[in-house]
């Protein structure tokens, strides 16, 4: 490896439910932190949640940082934090930044962070095509094509947000732990709740993998990621392997890629 690849690399992804944070040695992640992303986030907190995840995973001030934030309210303020701990300014995943995937989509800007980063990763790891499933705040599917271009995609509800509007709409329906019930048919409240959001989810999974690989034209490799994706995977009538370090890994590619010769 070049003596740049070596560097040690802080990717930092924040979704609308969850901030990630990775620490790459070289091409390695040797550590992540997860926290809750908030409404609301000064520089200097950013800073305070930066340094915390480092004492943690034990490392000192990383040489370089990207950013990937689907957030525009806190991109600031972690911008600013990262070129803080690492001393320089940090890549922001958006237009400009070379992904070496072709973009497929009308407007290339709209595409989320996230989903750049999925995207990219996926392609590397288990070739193309390939489609990425991301569950989150939203579910996504990322579809990359035979001839390795991102081809676009689907943007739905999540699991967690619909079983909030669904608590939140109906007066006499309580919260859910998120989880499978016994049964398709539920027999109380909660077990058919379960059914109707999780295994719902499962249901538009399989059948939306379906639908993508009828228009590819073949099927292709699945992957599963974020929160979930372990329990949701098992009950896809679909094989789908699950990569908990996909976005972070993109981010890694991304960086890599961009990188001055």
């Amino acid at each position: 490896m070049t003596e740049r690849s070596e560097k040690n690399l802080l990717a930092v992804d924040v979704g609308n439910t969850t901030t990630r944070l990775g620490l790459f040695e070289g091409s390695e992640l040797t550590g992540t932190w997860e926290l809750t992303t908030p409404e609301r986030l000064t520089a200097d907190e950013a800073s305070a949640q930066v340094a915390q995840a480092l004492r943690m995973m034990g490392a000192g001030d990383p040489d370089e940082a990207i950013l990937a934030c689907v957030v525009p309210t806190l991109a600031d303020a972690w911008r600013k934090a990262l070129g803080r701990a690492c001393g320089s300014r940090p890549l922001v995943v958006g237009p400009g930044l070379r992904s070496g995937v072709r973009m497929r989509y009308d407007d290339p800007s709209e595409v989320g962070a996230d989903r750049v980063a999925d995207a990219v990763a996926a392609r590397e790891a288990y070739g193309a095509p390939v489609v990425v499933v991301d569950l989150g705040t939203t579910t996504n599917f990322e579809v990359v094509d035979a001839e390795g271009a991102f081809a676009g995609g689907i943007i739905a509800p999540g699991v967690a947000l619909g079983a909030r509007s669904l608590s939140a709409a109906a007066a006499r329906l309580p919260m859910i732990e998120l989880r499978a019930p016994a049964s398709v048919i539920g027999r109380n409240t909660r077990a058919a709740m379960q059914s109707g959001v999780v295994l719902g989810e499962v249901a538009r999974i399989d059948g939306l993998l379906s639908a993508i690989f009828a228009e590819l034209g073949s099927e292709a490799p699945v992957v599963m990621t974020g929160d979930g994706a372990e329990a949701i995977s098992v009950l896809l009538k679909h094989k789908a392997s699950v990569d908990d370090s996909l976005t972070l890994r993109g981010l890694w590619h991304l960086w890599r890629i961009n990188q001055r010769r």
